[in-house]
């Protein structure tokens, strides 16, 4: 008897995406095991932060089907929020709510939607915090807050939800170059933890040090999916060896 192999965590399988006539998603098959780091790369354009959204249907698509941890994506309704509720996902922006303290943005989602008490929120709220190292900041505003911290913040409110599996969608991208390292170093501690995360970024430090897998999209297709040493130093395509000549030179 074979032992059965658990689904993967996410799972997209000839997934496809338009927006009006441009065909920004064709065909995509990935799988993402649990525990796995997978980093996508690519040219802005290539339908990286697309693919990231679809897998919460943030973006619906046109053909093809998606599952998270062997469930496929429900169209709509509570099927889809309880869904929602295990995807953690962070942003460019950090979404936080001005006029909420840093700790109430954190416990916000586990109380409305997990139904969690305010005493048990409060205290996930304050050990996510110190996890993210800003639980000093706990009382203050977003607006009080660097973009680095804000970012963290954004991070621990979206485990606060204790999902299954964290989306990044170029996370560092709005951040100033110092603040960048502070939200990668909190990722590869989440990495490490042995949290699943599709991670959507241009930093190819964090690529190379957290991730278990590289996939390089352009043109809307996945054109290379293999280890980060094997995508950094010998690229199967011309389309890679470009992107890679163009990021690494600078």
């Amino acid at each position: 008897m074979t032992a059965e192999v658990a689904a993967p965590m996410i799972k997209a399988a000839a997934v496809n995406k338009y927006f009006g006539d441009l065909h920004v998603l064709k065909e995509i098959n990935l799988e993402v095991p649990r525990g796995q780091v997978v980093v996508v790369l690519g040219p802005s354009g290539s339908g990286k932060s697309t693919l990231c959204r679809a897998i919460n249907r943030l973006e619906p698509i046109n053909s093809g089907e998606i599952a998270v941890d062997g469930v496929p994506l429900p169209a709509e309704g509570k099927a889809l929020a309880a869904l929602r509720a295990d995807v953690g996902m962070v942003f460019q922006s950090f979404n936080l709510f001005a006029h909420k303290t840093i700790v109430e943005n954190v416990m916000l989602a586990p109380m409305k939607v997990r139904k969690v008490n305010s005493a048990e929120a409060r205290k996930t709220a304050m050990d996510l915090l110190e996890r993210v190292g800003i639980a000093n900041q706990a009382d203050k505003y977003p607006a009080q807050l660097s973009g680095g911290q804000q970012q963290r913040v954004a991070i621990a409110r979206a485990l606060a939800m204790r999902p299954k599996v964290m989306l990044f969608d170029e996370p560092t991208s709005a951040l100033d170059p110092e603040m960048v390292q502070e939200v990668l170093d909190v990722m590869t501690t989440l990495a490490k933890d042995g949290m699943t995360m599709l991670v959507v970024t241009h930093e190819m430090g964090f690529a190379r040090r957290a991730a278990n897998r590289v996939v390089f999209m352009s043109d809307g297709e996945i054109v290379e999916d293999s280890t980060p040493d094997d995508f950094f130093t010998k690229p199967k395509t011309d389309r890679a060896k470009d992107f890679l000549g163009k990021i690494l030179t600078h």
